[in-house]
């Protein structure tokens, strides 16, 4: 039944407890009433939450965290991240403590319910999220799991009392395979994540097969306008799996046919025909890319059994993901934001976003490289994207789990920009103070990654309230 707690996951032990992924599936975990321990290399804010509901988190991973609790822990839950080195991962082996990756302890939460999943290379973090707002809109309370924080409830997941699960499918790792959803959202497909899946046809391959793990009866949403999506739906129908496109290019019965998009002053409105009947759509954060977004989250809504009206009010109300275009602040006349964009198709389309918002001013980006892989495969094509900006700083790649690499570093992007003023800064501490000195008034700046960039804003603010931007 939905909401019972498997018996695994009764005593549950994290590895890695403060990231995005693993601190949602604690906090369900949590509500539902079981045991949760678990540690992270350092402190940070999502422990606050845990620590409140009942966790046990230790700062620092060693192997005797696991005795959090008497008995020590059902189950020790891991994500890729995680090396055999560790030594809670090493010492649960040792003790014959069942190791589950993330998805496979997410699954289990998922049992008895009706679930969603939305995937795609950009994108599903929002659309996840759009999706979970205006469900809650219509008060069906679904459970979530979502690769960011909504803003509406500073929440990145939440046990509800529907029958409904609403999660974000990580592709990165494969792991998503794990899921096996009644709705499942694609939203395009590009080559990434190449550490892990080596070639690109490897990758675009283990969106067909995440595609055969829809649930007899369940349907495919993809957008018609994204070559290896539509190529993906059309093999989906072969092998019997109902498809329902949104784009510019959908135009089959209950498909939603992208009709234009008018953009606001904080948002825009995209029109669509449903059904016989054309809609307009509002969504409340800016880009044509979140319109898109909106349309697909409608139409898994609808197949979730939620009302048309419901869902587009909801959608209307969305007010944004924490490092999604996320408000920092103002100083004088300057704004600033901050976003998660860290592959070129997402930074291009955040960029025209931008140059919207910024009306007469100008755009200046603070970008870091996120992954060595990723910044050698795509340098070119993040210099491309950059070039949409007109002052850029590039900052170094912030490597997360890899290794560096000789000869990789974000000047491999710099030398490549031609239209734009670009400033390589490798050294991180000066990167906010060169931000403060380039912005002028009216301009807009992002600091733009997957990394830690994001602490440069409220520096970025400081600075600029020192010099009296």
């Amino acid at each position: 039944m939905a909401g019972e707690l498997p018996e695994v996951l009764r005593r549950a032990h994290l590895i890695g407890i403060g990231g995005a992924g693993m601190s949602g599936i604690a906090r369900i975990l949590l509500a539902r009433g079981a045991e949760v321990s678990g540690s992270d290399a350092k402190d940070s804010r999502a422990f606050l939450t845990l620590r409140a509901q009942g966790a046990r988190i230790a700062v620092g991973q060693r192997a005797e965290n696991l005795d959090a609790f008497d008995g020590g822990p059902s189950a020790v839950i891991v994500s890729t991240a995680i090396k055999d080195t560790n030594p809670e991962l090493a010492a649960a082996r040792e003790r014959g403590i069942p190791v589950l990756h993330r998805a496979q302890a997410l699954a289990a939460l998922m049992e008895g319910h009706r679930v969603a999943c939305i995937a795609g290379t950009h994108g599903k973090t929002s659309t996840t999220s759009m999706l979970t707002v205006a469900l809650q809109h219509c008060r069906l309370d679904p459970s979530f799991a979502i690769g960011g924080d909504l803003n509406e409830s500073g929440a990145n997941a939440h046990h509800g009392e529907g029958g409904l699960f609403v999660a974000e499918a990580d592709e990165s790792d494969g792991s998503f395979l794990t899921y096996s959803p009644s709705v499942a959202v694609v939203t395009n497909i590009e080559p990434d994540h190449l550490d892990h899946h080596g070639t690109a046809e490897a990758y675009v391959s283990v969106f067909a097969e995440f595609a055969r793990r829809i649930e007899p009866g369940g349907v495919l949403v993809v957008c018609a306008d994204d070559a290896p999506a539509a190529e993906l739906a059309a093999r989906a129908e072969e092998q019997g799996v109902r498809v329902r496109r949104y784009g510019r290019s959908a135009s089959g019965a209950g498909d939603a046919t992208v009709l234009g998009y008018r953009p606001g002053e904080d948002g825009g409105t995209v029109r669509i025909a449903l059904d016989g009947q054309e809609l307009d759509v509002q969504v409340a954060v800016p880009g044509e890319h979140m319109a898109f977004n909106a349309v697909a989250a409608l139409l898994a809504g609808l197949e979730l059994g939620a009302p048309l009206d419901g869902l587009i009010e909801g959608l209307g109300a969305f007010g944004g993901v924490r490092r999604r275009f996320e408000f920092k602040g103002r100083a004088g006349d300057v704004r600033v934001y901050d976003d998660y964009a860290h592959h070129p198709t997402e930074v291009a389309a955040q960029l025209r976003a931008v140059r919207h918002t910024a009306g007469m001013g100008r755009v200046v980006v603070v970008f870091q490289p996120h992954l060595y892989s990723r910044t050698e495969a795509f340098a070119t094509e993040f210099a491309q994207a950059l070039d949409l900006a007109d002052e850029v700083i590039l900052l170094d790649v912030y490597g997360a789990r890899e290794e560096p690499k000789p000869g990789v570093s974000g000047e491999l992007i710099a030398e490549r920009i031609t239209g734009a003023t670009v400033h390589y800064e490798p050294a991180f501490d000066r990167a906010a103070a060169l931000a403060a000195e380039l912005a002028k008034p009216g301009d807009v700046l992002v600091t733009m990654g997957a990394g830690d960039v994001t602490q440069l804003g409220p520096e970025i603010l400081a600075e600029l309230d020192r010099r009296g931007a």
